[in-house]
């Protein structure tokens, strides 16, 4: 019987954590993340009279803050860090490229680009004509850098995405740049929401693109199985009778929808699709069912933390949440390009 417990494997006996307990986990810290994003403001608001905002709405001044001015800035926060991490992780895994991300690859560039000049063409356009705008230019991008990365060496590897993303980021930039210098008024209107914002969101704006962010996520979500597929190869999916063509359609659909609607809501807010898939896979490592729900929940709880510390840093001015997310995010891009990347 000795001989039989010295020969086993170190660790074979121990209980693995469940993914839902991980999960669970995961939704109480960011219940807790989103109370005090509510409670934190100009003016200190006791938990029990946000509670009370909920169940007991009277009308008075700390209630009416809470539901019309901090309530839909938390849920904005929770919707988009959810949608553009579960975006990152998509074209992770369909890619099989560590540094895909909504914003490396110039589809946040491209949607913001789009907004900018709907707004210069046609003055101050509804939210509805914005979030199409946003979903085209969106769109567009992402063709457009897939198509410059097949046209390299290898084909669509990592690395050509990777620059071709970088290059047209670029190129998108200087053209959004030149079109607020030329027109003074287009700047006024969007030049704190240009660096990624969550202030001054109410239930309006929320509402109106709340139908595409939660297709979005309802396409993510019905792809775990397939995205788990195409993580190990084109070649091994087409073997086991994966429809990779279709698979490749219905992501980008889904990146699309996910990511147009987040620059519409908050502006282009970088480095949250890159940064949470990475985390997410230390505890799930490859079954994107799991990765894709976690990415969510981490995403959410993501820039919820930003958007704090960026009222909390220069209080009382507040800085662009985009900001906070670059200084985290930079960094680790800079490390993933220097290990993950290959030709």
């Amino acid at each position: 019987m000795s001989k039989a417990i010295a020969s086993s494997p170190r660790g074979a006996n121990k209980p693995k954590l469940s993914p839902l307990v991980g999960l669970i986990v995961g939704l109480v810290i960011l219940l807790v993340c989103f109370l005090y994003s509510i409670s934190l403001g100009a003016a200190e608001i006791p938990l029990a009279q946000i509670l009370a905002s909920f169940t007991a709405f009277d009308g008075s001044y700390n209630h009416l803050i809470v539901q019309t001015v901090r309530l839909p800035r938390s849920l904005i926060a929770l919707l988009v860090g959810s949608s553009l991490a579960v975006a990152g992780a998509l074209m992770q895994g369909l890619t099989r490229n560590p540094l895909a991300d909504p914003g490396i690859l110039g589809i946040e560039s491209g949607a913001a680009l789009a907004v900018v000049a709907t707004i210069f063409l046609l003055g101050s356009s509804s939210l509805s004509v914005l979030t199409l705008a946003a979903m085209l230019g969106a769109a567009a991008t992402a063709i457009l850098v897939y198509f410059l990365g097949s046209l390299g060496r290898g084909g669509a590897t990592p690395l050509n995405l990777t620059v071709a993303g970088a290059a047209l980021t670029a190129l998108i930039s200087s053209l959004t740049t030149a079109i607020l210098i030329v027109s003074q008024q287009t700047l006024e209107e969007i030049r704190f929401w240009l660096a990624g914002s969550l202030a001054g969101r109410d239930t309006e704006i929320l509402w109106q693109v709340l139908p595409f962010l939660g297709v979005g996520l309802i396409v993510a979500f019905a792809l775990g199985r397939q995205i788990t597929t195409m993580s190990l190869g084109e070649d091994v999916a087409k073997g086991l009778g994966q429809q990779t063509a279709w698979v490749k359609i219905v992501t980008a659909i889904g990146v699309v929808l996910l990511a147009g609607s987040s620059v519409a809501l908050a502006g282009p807010i970088g480095f949250i699709g890159l940064v949470v898939p990475h985390m997410v896979r230390f505890f799930i490592p490859t079954d994107y069912r799991w990765i894709l729900l976690y990415a969510a929940v981490a995403g959410a709880t993501l820039l919820l933390v930003a958007d704090v510390a960026a009222r909390v840093l220069l209080k009382p001015q507040e800085l662009p949440v985009g900001v906070m997310t670059a200084v985290v995010g930079a960094p680790f891009f800079v490390y993933l390009a220097k290990s993950k990347v290959k030709k």
